[in-house]
């Protein structure tokens, strides 16, 4: 042991350190890492008369479940706040999810709120400020619309079917799938690991046409609907670290209903695990926090109940706000 209580061996590693580099890196500062992550979430308005008598806005708990799974803790978004109480949301969380649904894209509360903390997030990484954001399903198809400034969703049905994904030569060197080991890439490709339940999405054609979703997102992959247009399924972003599926990771593991096409296969499995730990690390790395852990504790989902919606719908258990 050396005097200063570590080994001997560990303190000639830390001196090679210095003597090979000759100071300690400031990048080690430069990149912290929050191990306490929230990500948001924004709830969604209700419009299924079944719904209607538990709440005006919710959120399934499969997304909740597949946040807290990658190792993050969750906060419900309502749409009922103040534009300055949502940047001092924005503040406090690490990340945000755009969920599926369905509401329209550019009138609604969902949208008008959504676009908020879109430029939030904007300016924030613009200013080396890391925040990321998730849509998936209506999710991506509202990222669309935001970064186009438009709605361009075209007929791309490909309503309760679980399909692999047709990747493109980015969805190699992309950050999304960077994790994904050869089996579970090459699984993708050949295995139905993905669920689809949508009717709009953006076709290749008209991502091709738009100069601002071009410059925007890469895609990851496509896939062709049931009319035979052929949509984008996959993309992230280029210069921020924005992601869109107009599929359903969180499906694979935390719902179940017998009459829809919920991929279950080991491999499916592993592919929501795997891009659940991958946004939250992505959230890992923003350090907004709440001012105090009173106000942490009270904003989480945990002060809320799940109610059981089997019996009148296709989820387990959906949140009501």
């Amino acid at each position: 042991m050396s005097n200063t209580g570590f080994p001997a061996y560990v303190c000639l590693l830390v001196a090679c350190c210095f003597c090979c580099s000759g100071a300690m890196p400031t990048k080690v500062y430069q990149e912290a890492i929050n191990d306490r992550p929230v990500i948001g979430i924004l709830t969604q308005l209700v419009s299924d008369k079944d719904m209607r008598p538990f709440g005006r806005t919710y959120i399934p708990a499969s997304y909740v479940k597949y946040i807290e799974s990658g190792g993050s803790r969750v906060m419900p978004i309502r749409l009922t706040h103040t534009t300055a109480e949502y940047e001092n949301i924005f503040r406090k969380i690490n990340g945000l999810l755009f969920i599926g649904g369905a509401v329209d894209l550019v009138t609604s509360d969902y949208a008008r709120v959504a676009k908020i903390f879109y430029r939030l997030a904007l300016k924030a990484n613009d200013r080396g400020d890391f925040f990321p954001i998730w849509g998936t399903c209506m999710g991506m198809q509202l990222l669309t619309v935001l970064v186009s400034g438009e709605d361009l969703l075209k007929n791309t049905t490909a309503e309760n079917i679980a399909m692999p994904l047709n990747l493109t030569t980015e969805a190699g060197s992309s950050r999304m799938f960077a994790g994904l080991s050869d089996e579970l890439m090459k699984a993708l490709t050949q295995e139905p690991l993905t669920g689809n339940f949508h009717h709009f999405g953006i076709t290749v054609e008209t991502f091709q046409e738009n100069e601002k979703l071009k410059n925007f997102f890469s895609v990851l992959s496509t896939n062709v609907a049931e009319n035979g247009a052929v949509f984008i399924s996959t993309v992230e972003g280029k210069r921020y670290p924005f992601y869109g599926v107009q599929w359903h990771p969180e499906v694979n593991r935390f719902q179940w209903d017998r009459t829809l096409n919920f991929p279950h296969s080991p491999h499916a499995v592993q592919l929501s695990a795997q891009l659940s730990e991958f946004f939250v690390q992505e959230g890992r790395r923003s350090l907004h926090r709440f001012d105090n852990p009173e106000e942490e504790a009270s904003s989480l989902i945990y002060n809320y109940t799940p109610v059981y919606a089997a019996n009148f719908t296709g989820y387990e258990q959906i949140y009501f706000f």
